[in-house]
């Protein structure tokens, strides 16, 4: 796979990123590179390696959902910037 401006470019695109003429070139070398070490990998014979799916034979290891104790209303709204309210009040983050 060859690394130039047009593949940068595609990429920042798709990304939705805004790079200067020094950030690609540094990008460029750095893509190079890690095409390079995947080049390097490719190079091992890995036949007959098993794909490894996990780390390690424990999968979803989760903790069990039991009740505990719970904060009151009062101690939960002491950091509260409106402390007399029953809820908390958070800045708009979506707008239409």
């Amino acid at each position: 796979m060859e690394v130039n401006d047009e593949l940068i470019n595609r990429l920042a695109h798709l990304a939705r990123l805004e790079f200067s003429a020094e950030e690609k070139q540094e990008l460029q070398v750095g893509l190079k590179e890690m095409i390079g070490f995947v080049n390097k990998l490719n190079e091992l014979d890995s036949s007959g390696t098993e794909p490894l799916l996990h780390i390690s034979s424990n999968v979803n290891v989760l903790r069990k959902d039991e009740p505990g104790p719970c904060l009151s209303v009062s101690d939960s709204m002491k950091n509260s910037r409106f402390p007399d309210a029953s809820y908390f009040k958070v800045p708009k983050v979506i707008s239409k």
